[in-house]
C-alpha cells in the first residue's frame, strides 16, 4: 500500500510540475525581435508569407474617387473581401495567399470598372493595382441626350 501512495504522490507531481512547465511563457533574449507574447503580436500586414496588394480607383478623368466599393474575390474559395476607398481614391488588401489568384473590382452606384487579376504567378510580395471606374451605360446615354 506504501508503493502505490508512493507512485501515486510522483505521478501527481510529474504532472503538476509539467503542468508548470507549459504555463510559462517562453522568454525571450533582450535583443530579440520576436513579438511579445500576448501583447498584440505581429501586424498582420508584416506576414512573411502573404502578400499585399493596393492601388487606387479612378474614374475617366483620371481624378480619385471616394467611396467606391474594391471587392477582393479569392478564386479559390470565392470568400470576398471588400473595402470603401478613401478621399484619396486609396485601398489595401492584406495578408494575402501566394498561392490563390484574386480578382479586383470596383463600383460605385451603377459605374463599374473591368476586373483585373492578381495571379499567383506575379511574385511582388506588394503588388499595385489600379482600377478605373466607366460610367453607367444609363448615365452616358443620358448625358449624350443633353448635349444633343
Amino acid at each position: 500500500m506504501n508503493i502505490n501512495r508512493t507512485i501515486l504522490t510522483v505521478t501527481l507531481l510529474a504532472g503538476v510540475a509539467a503542468l508548470l512547465g507549459w504555463a510559462q511563457a517562453p522568454q525571450t533574449p533582450p535583443n530579440s525581435t520576436a513579438p511579445p507574447l500576448f501583447k498584440g503580436g505581429e501586424r498582420k500586414d508584416t506576414d512573411p508569407n502573404g502578400r499585399t496588394v493596393e492601388g487606387t480607383v479612378k474614374n475617366d478623368d483620371d481624378e480619385p474617387i471616394e467611396g467606391a466599393v474594391v471587392k477582393l474575390k479569392d478564386m479559390k474559395t470565392l470568400n470576398i473581401r471588400s473595402f470603401i476607398t478613401k478621399a484619396d481614391g486609396k485601398f489595401k488588401f492584406t495578408s494575402l495567399r501566394k498561392d490563390v489568384d484574386y480578382e479586383l473590382k470596383a463600383d460605385l452606384r451603377g459605374s463599374i470598372g473591368a476586373p483585373k487579376m492578381l495571379s499567383i504567378f506575379d511574385s511582388r510580395k506588394q503588388a499595385i493595382i489600379n482600377l478605373k471606374l466607366e460610367p453607367d451605360k444609363k448615365d452616358s446615354e443620358k448625358k449624350d441626350a443633353e448635349k444633343k
